[in-house]
């Protein structure tokens, strides 16, 4: 979403108030709290949809 958005990792962390280095290491280990992820929706402008797929009928909850 960054890529789409024409944002960096830095300038993301400059928004978020962190060090560079800490985002790249979230990015990195996918290792982002659902907070973060709302956060970062919004200052990308976006939704976070963070959902359940049952695996055997592929329903979404």
């Amino acid at each position: 979403m960054l890529i789409k958005r024409k944002m960096s990792a830095v300038d993301l962390s400059k928004i978020l108030d962190c060090t560079p280095t800490n985002v790249y290491n979230k990015l990195k280990r996918d290792n982002f709290s659902e907070k973060e992820l709302k956060q970062i929706a919004d200052i990308l402008n976006c939704d976070f949809k963070g959902t359940f797929v049952m695996r055997d009928t592929g329903e979404e909850i």
